[in-house]
């Protein structure tokens, strides 16, 4: 037999019978064991991890035919990533042992407890989602540790107490997602190459300070609406180079600037359900991609700034719920007009009831009087 042919067959056989990392079995072991074995259903990916066979022997027929993907040599677990089937159960620090492993996702199941401190000695997870379980307790300091952390998504759960300060440690982290927690305390100061940042539906307080942002060039997506952040919006924050999309609606802001920008990729702002006070920014209108905005039901008064209407790229506009007075910019009514949204439940004069925009009804006269101390709507 040719040298050739010993080698085919050697790897042949190396493939068929590849061990796994004894410590990588062990740590499957554990974290299967985690599991309550009545939420295991028999069609599951877990009811198939058989450890009478090799966990990343190939080929692969009855055992082990989801839920994990092993290194090219077939000796190391690389990746985790369940079926939603509704496992419950906690999350094995067992899990840790997984020192190759890149991706974990477990979402879109019932698992509770703490968050293990433990995740932190995975040096090589790129990808941590466990989104859409039940683990409570606050988010260990511990994983602002893993440098290679990309993408953290530990949305829908319980998480309470406060972000860790150590949170710029976490070089590598383009998107961070802990929306729908109860998560409370102030911003952090935020890694640098952060992209998406979404906190929404906690209980966040203080104000946006610059520090928290400080070197954020690539930021792309801020969704912090419902929570309980108070104080002006700085001119600073909507001047961040790469910032597309923005919620900070539901929140207690009291006050906007707005500077004209050099340039700017901002597309959609949504600042509605606030306590803002003092007049509609003008210079919103000098964003040249802004194609939806809404300052809804907040505490604005005065005119609406006629460059409103007369901007091109302007789709969406609600300003419903304010104390606007004047009237209402004739171009909004024209033909050309591409604008859907609400002017109404304001204070305005001459808004046409024939036009979608101007619904709902202007606010009663008396409570524009008394808005403006007296004073007739002008």
């Amino acid at each position: 037999m040719s040298h050739l042919s010993l080698l085919f067959l050697f790897s042949v056989f190396s493939a068929t019978h590849a061990l796994t990392l004894p410590s990588d079995v062990s740590a499957l072991q554990s974290f299967k064991a985690s599991i309550k074995p009545s939420s295991v259903s028999p069609w599951s990916c877990l009811a198939s991890w058989n450890f009478s066979t090799d966990p990343c022997s190939v080929p692969r027929r009855t055992h082990f035919t989801c839920g994990i993907s092993c290194s090219a040599d077939s000796t190391r677990v690389i990746s985790i990533t369940l079926d939603p089937a509704g496992y419950a159960g906690a999350l094995s620090p067992a899990i840790a042992k997984l020192t190759q492993l890149t991706v974990l996702d477990l979402s879109d199941n019932s698992l509770s407890g703490y968050v293990p401190s433990a995740l932190s000695s995975l040096s090589n997870l790129q990808i941590l989602t466990l989104r859409s379980n039940s683990f409570s307790g606050p988010l260990p300091q511990a994983i602002t540790a893993i440098k290679s952390l990309e993408s953290l998504d530990i949305s829908h759960n319980f998480l309470s107490g406060s972000l860790p300060k150590t949170m710029v440690s976490l070089s590598s982290l383009r998107r961070l997602d802990l929306s729908f927690n109860r998560i409370t305390g102030t911003l952090p100061k935020l890694p640098s190459s952060l992209s998406e940042l979404a906190l929404r539906s906690n209980s966040l307080s203080g104000y946006l300070l610059k520090s928290s942002f400080d070197g954020l060039t690539r930021l792309e997506v801020v969704e912090l609406s419902a929570n309980a952040f108070t104080g002006p919006i700085q001119s600073w924050f909507f001047l961040l180079p790469s910032l597309q999309q923005v919620n900070l609606a539901n929140n207690s802001f009291t006050g906007l600037a707005i500077l004209k920008p050099t340039a700017s990729d901002l597309v959609a702002v949504d600042l509605g359900f606030n306590q803002i006070k003092g007049y509609v920014p003008t210079n919103f209108s000098a964003f040249p991609l802004l194609s939806s905005l809404s300052l809804r039901y907040n505490q604005l008064r005065g005119p609406i700034p006629l460059d409103y209407s007369k901007k091109e790229t302007l789709k969406r506009l609600f300003l419903d719920g304010n104390f606007l007075n004047g009237k209402a910019p004739v171009g909004f009514f024209s033909g050309w007009s591409g604008v859907s949204g609400s002017l109404g439940d304001n204070c305005l004069q001459s808004c046409p009831t024939s036009s979608q925009l101007c619904l709902p009804s202007q606010k009663p006269n008396s409570i524009c009087k008394q808005a403006y101390g007296g004073k007739p709507r002008s």
